[in-house]
């Protein structure tokens, strides 16, 4: 891959940064604020959702997930360190479906956690259930290009 995706965490906007310029502290497009090059996860609504799994050039994780969850919060550092370790080849988005429950109901999620991975505006998987360490790894790696 010769470019990288980053999204810019002050306005979300998507960003490819080239594989030659990420150590150079790469800017914003839209904002010209510095990006995070560390791809946290990052908490989205349904509508910002649908925006972001629409125009992703790179495969969206998306962490279905409510705050009283003790799995939910498990899951959360693993996400953390499966951003890092995949920055500029994915995203990570997280829905509170307390908050958000449009999308995890058209998904029909019916437990939580649900990961569901977002490729081309289509869900290309999900699945419900506590996923860590290489076990994220083995669920998203076939969806990276």
């Amino acid at each position: 891959m010769d470019s990288h995706i980053y999204r810019c965490a002050a306005c979300g906007g998507i960003n490819r940064v080239p594989a030659s310029r990420v150590n150079q502290a790469p800017t914003c497009g839209r904002c010209k604020k510095k990006l995070a090059l560390d791809n946290a996860p990052f908490d989205v609504d349904d509508a910002a959702l649908a925006r972001l799994v629409a125009k992703s050039p790179v495969p969206v994780l998306v962490d279905f997930w409510a705050p009283w969850c003790a799995p939910c919060r498990a899951v959360a550092p693993h996400l953390v360190q499966l951003g890092q370790r995949k920055a500029g080849r994915m995203l990570i988005a997280k829905v509170n479906t307390q908050n958000h429950p449009k999308t995890a109901a058209a998904l029909h999620v019916k437990a939580i956690p649900t990961l569901a991975i977002w490729k081309g505006g289509h869900v290309v998987e999900q699945q419900a259930g506590a996923r860590m360490g290489l076990q994220l790894d083995e669920l998203v790696d076939p969806h990276l290009r």
